[in-house]
């Protein structure tokens, strides 16, 4: 490998540039090969998705109750940078923000009309649905983003190792984290992210001209889309160049804050009893169900629905999982490994309950209890439009459509923010302040993948990359647990806090090859 300090970014945005173009000139051939490796990895390794999750989040709650939750992340003395409200709101909207508003009416429906097993539009569809889709957005994504989030701002900042996800691996590797090996970790990593961003961006798009065409009449054509791509480019590229502070904070703030009104407004004029018992019960029987729906997977006969949807999931969540991670460790410095884990795990996943009960609730209220045909049909047709046509049941539907349609724009542009930071910072050896003009490069590098592939029709292609990619990350997600436990371990009997590498040792380090 080539002496350099620019080869992590040089190596992985070749790699990048050939897979778009062999997505453009061999799109079938790579649509073959995609799908044929994302299908072989869920047939025969689906099992092991399902144990190394779980396994992630039994890890995670081990920690929070364990002798290390009162080690703070840093120095004894630092302390957090941004209020606890302000923290929520930046690792809410870049972990799941935009998520949940496409699928808060849209998967239960789903799921209620094919469930997992029994009948479809039924009592116990109702409830099977509601469940299924707690379980897929609670605490098993969250813990995917805590393993790598905590990883990452425990060596950063206690142990002043670099911003890249190949420093996690010090204890078990040592120097070669400089080396091939931990290079070849990073080239991994930001591939991952550039995939999942661009492919989001595609897809965001999509959608967002979905909304528009539905509520204004607009013609759902590509160059709309391209423009519209455009015009979030510009404005997540805006909010990267002026920095967190400045730009993801402010529009997080503005996330839940919407987030908030609308759900407040659909929990006081919608079906309020209704969404309560849904909330209650729910909540219930995820929990009671949890050990049996983590390791549901038939011995003998099809596991397509478990492949479809839960399999589906947990290798997404793990795709998305290094800049996601990654962002949150940026925002987490100065809190306690019990306060990270609190944050991240457990107020996230409640906010999604509610978030889900309240919408997903009271949309299943309408079509079972109600007889509401046309959310069937919206779903049937295009569960782009189940949000947009399920508003339409309130007073002033209109205007909450429109905080819905500005809200799916702030999430994404929120989510696309934080990617574009993380990308700046693997490919600038992870120094956690990245140049403005590394991450405008990113941002308008990702706009042009996004346009390419919508031309091409390569957006499922990449999809399924993305999600391919996540089997390998299962893997080192898998060291990484173990990694860390050894750093927390070998800390715990350290008579002060010290720098597994001395900052005048960090220049000849960064050297090695």
């Amino acid at each position: 490998m080539v002496k350099s300090k620019h080869q992590v970014y040089i190596v992985s945005l070749i790699i990048t540039l050939v897979f778009v173009l062999f997505g453009v000139f061999f799109n079938d051939l790579l649509a073959d090969l995609t799908t044929g490796f994302l299908k072989t990895t869920t047939e025969y390794f689906g099992w092991f998705y399902l144990v190394a999750t779980l396994s992630f989040l039994v890890f995670t709650i081990c920690l929070l109750f364990s002798k290390y939750g009162s080690l703070r992340l840093g120095k004894d003395t630092d302390r957090p940078t941004y209020s606890t409200i302000s923290w929520f709101a930046m690792l809410f909207s870049a972990g799941m923000g935009i998520g949940l508003v496409f699928w808060g009416v849209a998967e239960p429906m789903v799921h209620y009309l094919s469930p997992p097993f029994g009948k479809g539009s039924t009592v116990d569809a109702t409830n099977t649905a509601m469940t299924y889709t707690f379980f897929h957005w609670g605490l098993h994504p969250w813990a995917i983003y805590t393993v790598i989030g905590l990883s990452l701002a425990f060596f950063q900042y206690r142990k002043n190792l670099p911003g890249q996800i190949s420093s996690v691996f010090y204890p078990l590797i040592g120097n070669r984290i400089y080396g091939s090996i931990g290079k070849t970790i990073d080239v991994l990593a930001i591939i991952a992210t550039v995939f999942g961003i661009a492919t989001s961006l595609g897809l965001g798009a999509l959608q967002i001209t979905t909304g528009v065409s539905h509520l204004f009449g607009v013609a759902n054509t590509i160059n709309n889309q391209i423009i519209i791509i455009c015009i979030l480019t510009a404005l997540f590229t805006g909010s990267a160049f002026i920095g967190i502070n400045r730009g993801m904070k402010i529009l997080s703030n503005i996330n839940i804050l919407l987030a908030i009104f609308i759900m407040t407004i659909i929990i006081i004029v919608g079906p309020t009893a209704q969404i309560f018992k849904v909330l209650t019960n729910t909540m219930g029987s995820y929990f009671d169900q949890l050990l049996y729906m983590s390791l549901r997977i038939k011995s003998f006969g099809d596991n397509s629905w478990i492949s479809s949807w839960t399999l589906f999931y947990w290798a997404w969540w793990i795709a998305w999982a290094p800049f996601v991670g990654s962002f949150i460790a940026k925002v987490s410095k100065g809190r306690t490994i019990k306060e990270f884990i609190l944050g991240v795990l457990i107020v996230p996943t409640l906010g999604t309950f509610v978030w889900f009960a309240t919408f997903g609730g009271s949309a299943l209220h309408f079509v079972h209890t109600l007889g509401n045909s046309a959310l069937v049909d919206a779903v049937n047709k295009d569960v782009t439009l189940a949000l947009f046509v399920f508003l339409e049941n309130f007073p002033m539907s209109l205007p909450l459509s429109i905080i819905a349609l500005t809200l799916i724009v702030t999430f994404f542009i929120t989510s696309a923010d934080s990617g574009t930071l993380v990308l700046a910072i693997f490919s600038s050896e992870g120094n956690l302040n990245p140049s403005r003009l590394k991450k405008v490069t990113w941002g308008i590098l990702l706009a042009l993948i996004s346009i390419v592939l919508l031309f091409s029709g390569s957006l499922n292609t990449l999809q399924s990359a993305s999600i391919a990619a996540a089997f390998p990350f299962t893997i080192i997600m898998t060291f990484m647990c173990y990694s860390l436990f050894k750093g927390l371990k070998e800390e715990k009997v350290e008579v002060k806090i010290q720098s597994y590498l001395p900052k005048e040792d960090m220049t000849e380090h960064q050297e090695i090859s």
